[in-house]
């Protein structure tokens, strides 16, 4: 039991080192409120997310969506372990140049959670099933963490129907995919090694909802509110919930584990150094886990037709701390593309 409980306080410790911030190892209060409350439900909450939503059926299941303006598809697609909501205070800044759609993928926001893998081949058919039902042409991607992922690789294999790629916080070479553990460092391996294989590294994620209650606010230079806290929860307030957030950590491609995403990730990886769509790469410093500033450099230098975007000093959610600046940037260059 001493060895089980020092492991767990030791994956914590890695934890907040990921991000840079320490980590409050007391459980909140408003978790365990959580059990009883549905802020998804609370008008506070809407009143911070003014958008009606949507919902469309999708290989049996009904996928929630957000959807603003007119004319062709802008479609922001999140990552671990956020939802539809990351993208509220960007979209009506891009929205004037079309429609912005923001999807909450299969098992995450307000989208059905059904009896499925949840890995990246799960959440790819279903995103792209979304983008058939929906009738999608000619779409600018916003991607941010796993969704990069299943953005990059969508335009891989449908390249005539994207005309740009905006991304950030991505699953981008030279990072990925990683060749062995080590490559990422002390504190990373211990992460990422104990939430794929321990029992341990599951229990902070289902009983302690890690990624959600540690993670999220901790990787955001400023103080989320309280009703922005208990947005980011609604969709993750029990622990059958939280098994897309656990499966995403495990689809990190390590040594080449797991094949699926090691083989997707090098050949969207090699794509984006010859593609001449249109590109727009935001950046932070020191950055979070995924593109720290020479992460930005290296694209800058092998990714054709690429503008990179640096907001200032900032972490993993950079979407909660310049949404402003990302919004104008991304409709300033839309309407360059266009052109």
């Amino acid at each position: 039991m001493k060895t089980f409980l020092t492991l767990v306080l030791a994956v914590i410790f890695c934890l907040s080192n990921v991000f840079f911030l320490p980590i409050n190892l007391r459980l909140s209060n408003n978790l365990v409120l959580a059990e009883t409350f549905s802020p998804c439900d609370s008008p506070e909450i809407a009143a911070d997310f003014p958008y009606e939503s949507q919902y469309i059926e999708v290989l049996g299941s009904k996928m929630h969506y957000i959807d603003v303006g007119e004319g062709e598809p802008i479609l922001f697609i999140h990552g671990n372990a956020s939802w539809s909501y990351l993208w509220r205070n960007i979209i009506p800044f891009v929205s004037p140049q079309g429609r912005a759609i923001a999807v909450d993928l299969i098992g995450m926001g307000k989208s059905d959670k059904p009896n499925i893998d949840y890995t990246f081949t799960d959440h790819s058919r279903y995103l792209e099933a979304f983008i058939a039902a929906l009738d999608l042409h000619n779409i600018t991607l916003v991607v941010h963490d796993w969704g990069s992922a299943l953005g990059f690789h969508y335009a891989r294999r449908h390249e005539d129907n994207v005309k740009g790629i905006t991304f950030m916080e991505a699953l981008i070479p030279p990072f990925f995919p990683v060749a062995n553990i080590a490559q990422m460092g002390e504190q990373l391996a211990a992460v990422f090694g104990a939430v794929r294989d321990t029992p341990a590294g599951q229990q902070l994620v289902y009983e302690r909802n890690i990624f959600v209650e540690e993670l999220l606010p901790h990787a955001v230079l400023r103080d989320l509110t309280e009703a922005e806290l208990a947005a980011y929860r609604c969709p993750y307030l029990d622990q059958s919930s939280r098994k897309p957030t656990l499966v995403w950590a495990s689809q990190i491609p390590i040594a080449g584990q797991p094949p699926e995403t090691e083989v997707v990730i090098k050949d969207y990886g090699e794509w984006l150094t010859q593609t001449t769509i249109p590109k727009l790469h935001f950046y932070v410093s020191p950055g979070g886990s995924l593109n720290p500033p020479q992460v930005a450099q290296w694209t800058a230098q092998h990714f054709p037709n690429i503008e990179i975007h640096y907001l200032g000093k900032g972490l993993h959610y950079m979407q909660e701390d310049y949404p402003q600046e990302i919004g104008l940037a991304i409709a300033d260059w839309l309407r360059r593309i266009a052109g």
